[in-house]
């Protein structure tokens, strides 16, 4: 049976509805830097993910050609996730969408190296015959964070970070919001297949202890 990180690692994919406090290890993503509107029509976003995903199924299917991963297993590709801000904003204005900067990411197995990404990236463009040249890996050490599994319009998400945000204080810990720590989104719905008030969306921000 192929490996299913969001079963294997519920901590992460499946939190409470109510706010806790976690500390992420360190992980690897396939990773396309943006900016802009996540939800114009043929935009910059949309690029991202179809690059994303044609990179990442083409590791994922590496074991039937001729490039051996070492270490390689069965696995279910992971979630699409996003890091987002916005220039001299603390978290997320979200009437201003046109104003986002975002890292589009979906998360990779340990064992695939930097030289298996380039090599994916370079066989998904003479397969698909399509740049995928923004696609990178990306290392990153998320650490300790507040999440909560938000259910819901993405444009409800303030109500939840509310919560967040209050659980987090009465804990000792205050946010860490920064140029290298980020509002952070798990997306575990289906937007095209899961009606808007049942999709669930992981919601995490960096903290830090009170002092």
């Amino acid at each position: 049976m192929a490996f299913d990180f969001k079963k294997e690692y519920k901590e992460y994919y499946q939190p409470p509805a109510a706010p806790t406090i976690v500390t992420v290890p360190p992980m690897a993503y396939l990773a396309v830097r943006g900016e802009g509107d996540p939800n114009a029509e043929d935009g910059a976003y949309q690029d991202a993910i179809a690059q994303l995903y044609g990179v990442a199924y083409t590791i994922k299917m590496s074991k039937k050609t001729d490039h051996a991963i070492e270490g390689y297993f069965d696995y279910v590709v992971p979630p699409l996730e996003g890091f987002w801000w916005q220039d001299g904003v603390q978290g997320m204005d979200y009437a201003r969408k046109a104003d986002l900067h975002w890292i589009a990411l979906l998360r990779l197995p340990e064992f695939v190296t930097q030289d298996d990404v380039a090599w994916a990236v370079a066989e998904a463009a003479r397969k698909k015959k399509a740049d995928f040249s923004k696609v990178e890996r990306l290392a990153y050490d998320e650490g300790l964070c507040v999440q909560c599994m938000h259910i819901g319009s993405y444009d409800d998400e303030p109500a939840t970070v509310v919560r967040m945000h209050e659980a987090m204080t009465q804990a000792g810990y205050a946010l860490d919001l920064s140029d290298t720590r980020f509002h952070h989104e798990i997306y575990l719905s289906d937007p095209r297949r899961v009606p808007m008030e049942k999709r669930k969306t992981v919601i995490r921000h960096p903290i830090v202890p009170i002092k």
